[in-house]
Formats: structure tokens, sequence, C-alpha cells
């Protein structure tokens, strides 16, 4: 790792399927210095270790889906900066149980990567 990436600002990206992962990588690894994680509890480990401010989750993962995710990370700290990914609709999200005030924003898949760019921008910012 470069000092040059150690500056950017941590994103955790939290998706099951691995070419998920290494799209939001190869979008954004210039702006940001991303962790990857497959998992709802890899997840979960990175946070124990890393200062991170946005997290980005997938919404249906096997063993922990983006929502008990999201609400886990709310309850250890509230001031992290939670947005929901998913190829559904929100109402799905709605019926699994989402609390949108737990939430920063909900990014539909298939997502655009200027969308995506300008949706972390304004996080970090906050």
């Amino acid at each position: 790792m470069t000092k040059e990436t150690t500056q950017l600002p941590k994103i955790l990206y939290v998706d099951d399927e691995p070419i998920n992962l290494q799209l939001f990588k190869f979008n954004f690894q210039k702006e940001y210095q991303l962790l990857l994680a497959s998992s709802g509890q890899e997840a979960l480990d990175i946070l124990s270790k890393e200062e991170v401010k946005v997290i980005v989750t997938d919404l249906k993962m096997p063993g922990m889906n983006g929502i008990e995710l999201i609400e886990r990370i709310k309850k250890q700290n509230n001031t992290k900066i939670c947005m929901l990914l998913s190829a559904y609709d929100i109402s799905e999200a709605r019926k699994m149980g989402l609390d949108e005030s737990k939430i920063y924003n909900y990014i539909r898949k298939p997502w655009r990567r200027n969308v995506v760019g300008e949706i972390l921008k304004k996080a970090l910012e906050e």
C-alpha cells in the first residue's frame, strides 16, 4: 500500500458475488481505499480492525443479509454511513424489515459509476 493509498478515504463494500466485488474495485480503486468483504461476518471483522466511515452492502446475501448487517453496524456505531445496494426494488427491502432511517441511500443494481461516485462523494463530505 502506497502513501497516497493510505490517505484516500476508506470505503467497505460488501457483496457475496465475486464479480460485483471486482467491478466495484475496478471502478473506484483510484479514488478510495477499498476494503472488500464477501459476507456480513467478514464485513464486521474488517470493521473491528479498520476505521471506515462508509459501508456499501448488497441486500441479499447468505447468512447475514444487508439489512441485518446494517442493524449490527448501527448498534455498534450509529455514525457510520450505510448504503444498501440491490437488484430488487426498495419495496423488497421494506418487506425484509428495512428501517430506512438507518440507511443513507438505496442504490439499485445495475448501478452507474457516475451516480454511485456522486453518492459516495456526498456521503464522505458529511
